[in-house]
């Protein structure tokens, strides 16, 4: 009896000997793994969303030159790069790959269907033929989408509401974003509901904006609203610089409104770029991206630049005071 105990004992000893090492090994490995994220920008106006990503990253453990290591590229404003950056990622096999925008969203599709895509924010995403469903991608893109269309057809109502008298609309939009299309359908809409006339001002490039600007200048227009767009955020303080200027009242996203517009309306870019890190987390602990549903960005806030309204002479309705998200005093 005593002998046969003994013999278990050793037997024990022997097994955990054996199998301690290999736990241990398998603990060791996982601590040591370096997770590589692809991460595309457009244009320099998106580094704010991406100091913003860094930090959601942080937040949840990882740390660059430790277990992360992040693979930057830039578009510089130019959309037709896109695929190409996208599928030099690819070819890394990073872990994850990280943008925004429609055009970023398709240049990620045509890319890859195996990689996990992380889109951090895209007007309408079913509407861009990005994920056939919100509740069930069903594919390796998921993200965070807003309803591009209804926050362009606010800015006129907003316009509007700030000035009444206005009656001519210029819109300043890149013809190289895919999501402008269905935006402007909804802005024709209520532009007719208000019996406002809309001119569009196109600009493909950076090497455009002066032109731009100049027949902007040229227009006989009430009021700018300016489209969401990376190269045109980019150039956001010109942009307003003109519209002051010409005492144009303007609207566009929260960044315009900070670079001196009267009015901003639509998300909050960092908030939405923190809320990727949390995507990306998941999909590194094992989740599978078809089954993370988009998520909708509902709340879209309401900026007003008192400064630039005094500059304008143009007195903000209380009602729209207080609505606002914040205030530029």
């Amino acid at each position: 009896m005593k002998r046969a105990m003994m013999t278990r004992r050793r037997f024990l000893q022997a097994v955990s000997a054996s199998v301690l090492p290999s736990a241990r090994a398998v603990e060791a490995q996982h601590a040591e793994r370096i997770y590589r994220i692809g991460l595309i920008g457009i244009d320099a106006a998106e580094r704010p969303g991406h100091v913003a990503f860094r930090q959601g990253l942080r937040a949840l453990g990882y740390e660059e030159g430790k277990n992360l290591v992040i693979e930057f590229r830039e578009a510089h404003g130019e959309y037709d790069r896109l695929p190409a950056l996208a599928a030099e990622l690819v070819a890394l096999k990073v872990d994850v790959l990280v943008l925004n925008s429609t055009p970023g969203a398709r240049a990620a599709k045509q890319a890859t269907t195996t990689i996990p895509v992380v889109v951090a924010i895209v007007g309408d995403a079913v509407a861009a033929g990005i994920v056939p469903s919100l509740a069930r991608p069903g594919g390796n893109i998921t993200g965070t989408q807003f309803h591009f269309p209804d926050a362009l057809a606010k800015r006129i109502e907003l316009l509007r509401e700030a000035m009444p008298s206005l009656a001519r609309l210029a819109v300043l939009f890149n013809p190289a974003n895919q999501a402008f299309g269905p935006g402007l359908k909804a802005m024709e809409a209520t532009a007719r509901a208000l019996t406002i006339g809309l001119e569009l001002v196109p600009i493909k490039g950076p090497q455009d904006l002066d032109t731009a600007l100049t027949v902007l200048s040229q227009r006989r227009s009430d009021g700018l609203i300016v489209v969401d767009d990376s190269m045109l955020r980019s150039h956001g303080r010109a942009i307003a610089e003109v519209a002051v200027k010409r005492r144009l009242p303007s609207i566009g996203d929260q960044e315009y409104v900070n670079n001196g517009g009267l009015l901003g309306y639509g998300v909050n870019r960092p908030e939405v770029w923190r809320r990727a890190a949390v995507f990306v987390d998941k999909i590194l602990k094992g989740a599978n991206p078809a089954n993370l549903p988009f998520e909708q960005a509902d709340r879209i806030e309401l900026l007003i630049n008192l400064k630039t309204a005094k500059a304008l002479g143009v007195k903000i309705p209380p009602s729209l005071l207080l609505r606002a998200d914040q205030v530029i005093e």
